[in-house]
């Protein structure tokens, strides 16, 4: 087995965020959840180690990440790729820096790039700052994230505090000359004694000619954007074929539900949406939670009968200061915990009373679900929004997941998606 890109993402969501851009651009590719135990299918082009590392302690990051690295390397991957948010939420302390900086002594490179943006789901970067949609990134909704909320837009400052290597930056003038300025820049860079570079982009295009100038570095950090722009190196070293039916995935039959844990503007407006077209929803409180009433046998008590006429949404999407209310009196920490394993709980048992095509709002509590389902490894297949594809279970009773981040996808994502499968 020989694998032309190697990607390790630091959230489950993320993961899928990246491996539908591979699919797009023509790469057969499996996500994984958590290191493989099992060997990938043959004819994989790209194969995407989904952790649930962005929030927990950095030297736990670092070690599932180089554990994930050296299963990588001995599968023969060629390229190395570190998958972030677009958003680049971290904190000071990591985990972006941290891992980047282990991957670059692990794979023994002194240079690589660090680039989230996704211009497709507005996250551009100009003279080093993250933009979200028309605002800076420090006015955005991510300044109220409940875990890793943003104050500083600018990219470079982040990076450096989290890191013991110089940052620069790759400004756009320089990224719209093309592929062999980028790289003139890099060497230039490198001749500095910097180790990482910040590096602008605004379009689809930027992403491409980027990618193009990484061709040779053996670890690139990014979000998803650049994924557009790898798969053309491999197919024009004659290692990577056309591959028309890359998205195609098996079908998938049984009922429909969408389990919902972000709290993000646009999963809100999503789950709005959905309720006001009639698809029944339920509400999860963490307070009710943390007093041990039974909400989860409630909410299937709720859900088994509505299942056979339509999806059904279980949800603990609140504002943002019902969120802080409960944090407060609950913690940060539990309230989360509180909440994910109520809806992986409640999502293993939506799949014991037959539902096989599933929507998980939420990165976290992406991650919780597919743990709780058990679900090793995923095909990619078409995408429904921008970053959020469908995908299937690889195992004995196939499941059709959308694992969606919080911030991503239209206003009636919940109702469009499943137009989406095959």
């Amino acid at each position: 087995m020989s694998i032309l890109l190697g990607c390790i993402a630091d959230d489950f969501t993320g993961a899928t965020d990246l491996a539908s851009m591979l699919v797009h651009a023509g790469m057969r590719t499996v996500q994984t959840i958590g290191i493989p135990k099992e060997p990938v299918p043959d004819g994989t082009d790209a194969v995407v180690i989904a952790l649930k590392s962005r929030t927990t302690p950095a030297e736990q990051a670092v070690a599932e990440s180089l554990a994930a690295l050296q299963w990588l390397r001995d599968a023969g991957c060629r390229q190395t790729y570190f998958k972030y948010c677009s958003t680049f939420d971290s904190t000071d302390k990591g985990n972006i820096g941290p891992v980047a900086e282990a991957l670059m002594a692990a794979l023994d490179t002194p240079f690589t790039i660090a680039c989230p943006a996704f211009p497709e789901n507005k996250r551009t970067i100009f003279k080093g700052h993250l933009f979200v949609g028309d605002v800076l990134l420090a006015e955005s909704s991510m300044r109220h994230h409940p875990l890793t909320p943003m104050h500083d837009s600018n990219l470079q400052r982040v990076l450096q505090r989290q890191t013991t290597k110089k940052v620069g930056l790759i400004e756009h003038g320089t990224v719209a000359a093309g592929a062999q300025a980028i790289k003139q820049r890099m060497e230039a860079l490198k001749a500095e004694g910097v180790g990482m570079a910040i590096v602008d982009a605004i379009s689809n295009d930027d992403l491409l000619q980027i990618g193009a100038a990484c061709a040779n570095l053996p670890l690139v950090t990014a979000g998803s954007g650049i994924a557009l722009g790898l798969p053309q190196n491999f197919r024009a070293q004659g290692l990577l074929n056309a591959q028309d039916a890359a998205s195609d995935l098996p079908e998938t039959q049984g009922l429909r539900a969408i389990v919902c844990g972000s709290c993000s503007q646009a999963t809100q407006a999503q789950l709005a949406d959905a309720v006001e077209r009639g698809t029944p929803a339920y509400a999860i409180d963490p307070l009710r939670l943390a007093a041990n009433e039974d909400q989860v046998a409630e909410a299937m008590a709720w859900a088994e009968p509505l299942l056979g006429q339509g999806p059904v949404i279980v949800y603990a999407t609140a504002s943002p200061d019902r969120v802080k209310a409960a944090q407060e009196k609950l913690g940060v920490d539990r309230a989360g915990a509180l909440v994910e394993e109520a809806l992986s709980e409640i999502a293993k048992r939506l799949v014991q009373a037959g539902v096989r095509q599933l929507i998980v709002a939420g990165g976290e509590t992406s991650g919780a679900v597919v743990t709780a389902l058990d679900v090793r490894s995923l095909r990619i297949g078409p995408t429904i929004d921008p970053g959020v594809p469908w995908t299937v279970s690889l195992g004995a009773t196939p499941i059709a997941l959308a694992l969606k981040s919080g911030n991503f996808g239209a206003t009636d994502f919940f109702t469009k998606a499943w137009s989406q499968l095959p």
